[in-house]
């Protein structure tokens, strides 16, 4: 039987100004993949599009809420040996207020808000790192294309 695609996950990669740059927040996993740092990261549920499944994941783990919403353009990508399964997850990027706090729930032990050099070594996996730095090529070192930006409906 050939390896199967699926994308059944959606991320959010959470930025924070920090004076003249960027700060990103990383959670600690408390659950499954226990003790590693991550971005927000969740399963897209049944008739629930990927970008609207990362927003309600972010606000699930963390209780924030974004300033401005975007496709990051990429997809975090691997192979789960366990169910033979290469998967390919959207990624997404929220922007949220200086200074904003997180609330965490269960799933996570800590988290850290960091510069990009901090959270390339704090990540376990190459497909975070890859993500890491595309986002700082294309979000923080130019101006993002306005056809990613995801307006979000008032609440």
């Amino acid at each position: 039987m050939p390896v199967t695609i699926l994308a059944y996950i959606a991320s959010a990669v959470v930025l924070r100004p920090a004076g003249d740059s960027f700060e990103f927040l990383l959670l600690r996993r408390a659950q499954s993949l226990a003790g590693e740092w991550c971005q927000v990261v969740g399963s897209i549920e049944p008739g629930e599009t990927a970008w609207a499944a990362a927003l309600r994941e972010m606000e699930e783990e963390t209780g924030l809420a974004p300033e401005s919403y975007y496709s990051a353009d990429i997809c975090e990508q691997f192979y789960d040996h366990r169910r033979d399964l290469i998967t390919m997850g959207p990624v997404f990027l929220a922007f949220v207020a200086e200074g904003a706090e997180p609330r965490l729930n269960e799933e996570h032990s800590d988290y850290r808000w960091v510069g990009l050099e901090t959270a390339m070594d704090m990540v376990g996996f190459g497909g975070q790192r890859r993500v890491l730095r595309w986002i700082e090529a294309e979000f923080l070192r130019r101006t993002p294309n306005r056809h990613l930006r995801i307006d979000l409906p008032e609440r």
